[in-house]
């Protein structure tokens, strides 16, 4: 028996023991541990030896290892993790630990049917985070060992980085084995964060002569000499997986370990690696080698009957033929990683054998293996996900099986959240390539595959597929639907608006065209730099008039007419009756939902956006919540759950709940930070936190947000809501930059003037520009707070109309400031905004010296959480008693 290599490993086998015993010892928090090396270094022995410390604790263990050939299988190696725990529990009790998860990590899992809805790759992740959590909590103290995370796929690597940031109340200890290069893109980003939650990386050298020497001894006897033990260091490099290779085939050859008998190492070495193992493996017969073939084509854990079949033999001689290989140290039965037999799966010895039996299959016969283990994979039933891996290294060759085969792969894939894995198939149909009828459908299908994760991407196949013929109308419309909408996440509105427009023009009139032109209009409505508002608007409406809300292209435009009422400040009461009719009985129109997909998300963010400001809080927070709900149980966890949160905290700042508004927009700007940087909606989302934090008077946060996120000029090519201009303009002031806030504040007044009216409550610059001229221009100050007053009573909201009389009150003194002051109260205290409400208050209570008022304002200050309004009210009222 030859001995372990786990020698000069004692710093790592000290760090493991150390790391077993606090997990042990009942400790909160796990731990990460992350070993690097190359090829043969030893890795995969220290996991081994972590599971036998572990083991030897009575600790739970799961394991897993990535396969070179299997990095393209999505939640390849998380399945092999979690078998121990999937395999013992009944769909009952899985349902019972997985809770509301079960639909989103189930299906990944393997363990439960994907629904129809394609969820969100981050919610997934999201959902095997927390349902590995509730296991793990079963099995405490757990280890997990991930052994070659290098050939780990993508997806496993995003849930492991996600996992091991949440250890802080979990006994779970991860060790982690890999190799130091190799890996690019995506996971490399997941292994640089994996290894960023330890204090070191432990990177394994290999053997010094004196440790190679005491292995040599040790495996040999004592009596191999100095010169002999050197020459094996020499011919391995201190390799431990190469040492251990070679010393055992100087046992098998009974080679004395003399000098003498040393000039025949290097020769004995050769037969272990590369063209040697080769040459080793057909020695033992066509069948042996036939059988290692069909086994590196398979990859890992791989079963001896479907093995059997790739090689075309009974499976009696695959088991004669899997004993040969056995005994020749280039299969075996036990999992390398666990130490334990599967029935009838074998693994290679050494990824290193794996590798170079795969390499060694010449190129045509590699590539006709891996088509027919893909029709042995299909038959076996396993489905076309898992043929398609297959399929992705045969040639093209004019195949529409093929091209149907991994179309249905892809959805598959999608419909477990495994978005890049529907890509490589989407994209090797088009390799083959598909049909000039089917081409087109397939370029849709790809666009469509990456819409929520790669807008660039999705522009790329989609403008593809609108060249070609082969898509129907409604496809087509949708298409171009898609197209627009992946440009405006682009930051690329200009362009989406001249797309649509364009379609707009070659569709006959009827639905499909009525649905274009509403998209049409709802991105000229949010294109910031828009040449004829006023003229766009009365277009708008004269289309809107004889609408009755019929179908929901009808409701879609009657949406987008109250939403451009409630930009340009228009009567209130007419934005509340064009969003009901938009309604039926009261709710979304079935087609018209938060997932459905005829119809963008943005489309109802305007219709909550518009009960928003017409002070109907009660309707927006409904709508808000139901697109939560509706995210979390579609497992969409990106940029629309982001929104969803923003917007529903933007409902709690206009209630005046300023801490569940924070509390709300940070947990939106967390979810949009894993979506990308410098997106538009990082605008939305960072606008309405600050706007919440100056309202809550903690100035130094709101500038730290608007620091850390660029709140600053080239503003995105979207319309913001709330106003941007007006937002940084009182957020200059607020720090004693008063001339740059009013020069901001008076951009959002030129852009008001161009769409030719504005919403005095969405776009707050007219109160902050007139009190910011007050004392250096009271004239000018005078003629805004006219005109913030009269569009106020256009509006006719409580709140629009209560904050202009508090601002036309601040530029008056004596009796008539009081009397303002008193009418803004008045208003306010009708109104849903209780913050502004406690303002009004206040002031009032400062200008009429009433400690009653006073105490009115703050009670209800501290209420909203307006802790700068709280210390105003205090000092007012220590001036006055």
């Amino acid at each position: 028996m030859t001995e372990s290599p786990l020698r000069e490993r004692d710093a790592e086998l000290s760090a493991i023991a150390e790391a077993v015993d606090d997990l042990c010892a009942g400790s909160a928090a796990g731990g990460v541990l992350v070993f690097s090396g190359e090829a043969g270094i030893g890795k995969t022995a220290l996991l081994a030896e972590a599971r036998r410390m572990a083991l030897d604790r009575h600790c739970t263990v799961w394991s897993a290892r990535g396969g070179e050939t299997l990095t393209s299988v999505p939640f390849n190696v998380v399945r092999q993790l979690l078998q121990p725990a999937l395999v013992s529990l009944m769909p009952d009790e899985a349902r019972e630990y997985f809770g509301d998860w079960y639909d989103i990590a189930g299906p990944a899992l393997g363990i439960a049917e994907a629904g129809e809805r394609r969820p969100d790759p981050q919610y997934v992740c999201d959902g095997l985070v927390a349902a590995v959590r509730r296991l793990a909590r079963r099995e405490w103290p757990l280890v997990l060992l991930v052994d070659d995370a290098h050939w780990a796929d993508e997806e496993t690597l995003h849930w492991l980085a996600a996992f091991t940031d949440r250890l802080d109340d979990l006994p779970v200890l991860v060790v982690v084995a890999r190799r130091p290069t190799g890996v690019t893109g995506e996971s490399a980003r997941h292994l640089d964060a994996i290894g960023s939650k330890v204090d070191r990386t432990a990177t394994l050298r290999a053997l010094t002569p004196d440790a190679t020497a005491a292995l040599t001894r040790a495996t040999l006897g004592e009596h191999a000499d100095t010169p002999f033990c050197r020459e094996v260091w020499a011919v391995t490099g201190g390799n431990p997986y190469e040492t251990v290779e070679l010393l055992a085939k100087v046992q098998d050859s009974d080679l004395q370990p003399v000098e003498s008998s040393a000039t025949e190492l290097r020769g004995l070495n050769q037969s272990a690696r590369g063209r040697g193992l080769v040459d080793r493996l057909e020695g033992l017969g066509v069948d042996a080698t036939r059988f290692a073939w069909a086994a590196a084509i398979l990859g890992t854990r791989i079963s001896l009957d479907l093995a059997a079949e790739l090689a075309g033999m009974p499976l009696e001689d695959a088991e004669r033929c899997a004993e040969l290989l056995g005994a020749a140290r280039i299969l075996t039965g036990a999992d390398r990683a666990t130490g334990e037999v599967a029935d009838g799966e074998l693994e290679f010895v050494h990824p290193l054998i794996a590798g170079a039996v795969y390499r060694s299959i010449p190129d045509g016969l590699r590539t006709a293996m891996h088509g027919v283990a893909a029709s042995v994979v299909t038959a076996s039933g396993l489905g076309a996900a898992a043929a398609s891996r297959h399929l992705l290294e045969v040639h093209p060759d004019d195949d529409p099986e093929l091209v149907e085969q991994m179309r249905e792969a892809a959805r598959e894939h999608l419909a477990v959240g495994a978005p890049e894995a529907a890509r490589r198939c989407l994209e090797r149909a088009l390799l083959e390539p598909p049909l000039p009828e089917v081409h087109a459908r397939v370029l849709y299908e790809l666009g469509c595959a990456t819409l929520l994760t790669s807008p660039a991407t999705t522009i790329q196949h989609l403008r593809e597929a609108l060249t070609l013929h082969g898509l129907d109308r409604e496809l087509r419309v949708d298409a171009v639907c898609r197209l627009a909408q992946a440009l405006v996440h682009n930051d690329q509105l200009e362009e989406a608006v001249r797309t649509i427009g364009e379609e707009v023009t070659r569709q006959k009139p009827g639905p499909d065209r009525m649905r274009l032109q509403a998209v049409h209009y709802m991105w000229e409505g949010l294109h910031a730099g828009e040449q004829d508002a006023p003229g766009r608007s009365r277009r708008l409406a004269e289309l809107v008039k004889p609408l009755t809300g019929r179908d929901n292209s009808e409701r879609a435009l009657l949406i987008l007419r109250a939403f451009d009422a409630t930009t340009r400040g228009e009567n209130a009461e007419e934005v509340v009756e064009l969003c009901d009719r938009a309604l039926v009985n009261g709710r979304l129109a079935p087609g018209l939902g938060w997932t459905d997909t005829e119809w963008t998300f943005e489309l109802l963010m305007m219709l909550g956006v518009s009960y928003t400001f017409a002070d109907r809080l009660d309707r927006a927070e409904s709508l808000f919540t139901d697109a939560r709900r509706s995210y979390e149980i579609a497992g969409w966890s990106g940029g629309h759950l982001a929104l969803a949160h923003a917007y529903g905290g933007y409902v709690h700042r206009r209630r005046g709940r300023l801490r569940d508004a924070e509390d709300f927009l940070r947990e939106s700007l967390r979810l949009v930070d894993r979506v990308g940087r410098r997106l538009p909606m990082h605008w939305s989302v960072v606008c309405m936190l600050i706007d919440t934090l100056l309202a809550r008077g903690h100035v130094d946060e709101a500038e730290e947000i608007a620091e850390r996120y660029a709140f600053e000029p080239p503003h995105p090519s979207t319309n913001v809501t709330p106003d941007t201009h007006s937002i940084r303009g009182r957020l200059l002031i607020a720090t004693g930059r008063l001339e740059e806030g009013v020069n901001e504040l008076e951009v959002a007044e030129k852009m008001a003037a161009s769409r030719g009216g504005h919403n005095t409550v969405m776009a707050p610059w007219a109160g902050e520009l007139a009190r910011a001229l007050a004392a250096s221009d009271p004239r000018r100050a005078a003629e805004i707070t006219t005109d913030l007053r009269a569009q106020a009573e256009r509006f006719g909201t409580d709140t629009a109309i209560g904050e202009a009389l508090r601002c036309a009150a601040a530029l008056e003194t004596g009796p008539r400031a009081v009397a303002l002051h008193a009418r803004a109260a008045t208003y306010l205290e009708a109104s849903p905004s209780s913050y502004e409400h406690a303002l009004a208050r206040v002031d009032y209570g400062i200008a009429s010296r009433s400690v009653t008022e006073l105490d009115r304002g703050l009670t209800l200050a501290r209420s909203c959480g307006a802790d700068g309004l709280v210390t105003r009210a205090r000092e007012a009222l220590e001036r006055l008693r």
